[in-house]
């Protein structure tokens, strides 16, 4: 495998498990340096990853992840901000209180917005630098009873990576934003099997009904791996004229192009 990404280094939050463990083994195998940060070390060995633990909620989590980046590295090249998730109940508005709007909003808004401005600085003083922003479909196309409070936050989080790419794309560092549907990881499988009891059903009906419930064309979810490999594209050099942009990574599900 080419190490295109040789003497690079990137911040994967969220970067132990499921969709972020596959971008920080995808950017380790192409040669960056990896640091992964997340609230708990898992028991699996890292690789010799550098490890943060931190929890994103904090308020100064951001400011803490980059001072001992910086003060290790010495530089930041690329950031991965994958961490997020749905907190909240199903069933709609009704099942919504400040809490879960609360929760989701630091989480898969303002976690994101805080590394990006801690770190800045530093990229934009060396004028190098691609943060991808991780998203969802769903941000697009809601599913008011599973996902509203969450769609909403990722959908803010689309807009803001739009406005910080125009703002900062002329300083040398460039704003991505991937959004994957539906994705074989843990989360997911603890999602289809909260469900499946609730129901008192399969866990297979579950993801069956879910599959056909989004409409996805190809008939399946996607693997973490089939995310990272668009993640490890665009921070390369050969998508440095790509910035602003919201790459769907859904099997087709979104019903418009």
């Amino acid at each position: 495998m080419n190490k295109t990404l040789l003497g690079k280094v990137a911040l994967v939050t969220g970067g132990t498990k499921g969709i972020g463990k596959s971008i920080a083994d995808k950017l380790q195998a192409l040669g960056a340096n990896v640091i992964v940060a997340a609230r708990t070390k898992p028991q699996e060995n890292l690789d010799d990853r550098h490890f943060i633990a931190a929890d994103l909620l904090d308020s100064e989590s951001g400011e803490n992840i980059a001072k001992e980046v910086i003060e290790k590295y010495g530089k930041i090249n690329i950031i991965v901000n994958n961490a997020g998730a749905n907190l909240s109940p199903s069933g709609g508005y009704s099942t919504l209180n400040d809490e879960h709007w609360k929760n989701e909003l630091e989480l898969n808004l303002m976690s994101a917005i805080r590394i990006n401005k801690a770190f800045l600085p530093a990229m934009i003083d060396s004028r190098n630098g691609v943060i991808i922003n991780i998203s969802t479909g769903v941000a697009k196309q809601p599913l008011w009873d599973l996902t509203m409070a969450y769609s909403t936050a990722k959908a803010a989080l689309n807009m803001y990576s739009k406005a910080l790419a125009n703002e900062i794309g002329s300083k040398g560092v460039r704003v991505n934003v991937v959004s994957p549907g539906m994705v074989n990881t843990p989360l997911m499988a603890d999602f289809i099997e909260n469900i499946a009891t609730s129901n008192k059903t399969t866990k297979e009906q579950v993801a069956e009904n879910l599959i056909n419930q989004v409409g996805i064309p190809l008939n399946r979810m996607a693997e973490t791996e089939e995310v990272a490999n668009l993640v490890a594209f665009l921070v390369s050099d050969d998508a440095k004229y790509i910035n602003g942009a919201n790459y769907l990574i859904d099997g087709g599900s979104l019903p418009t192009v």
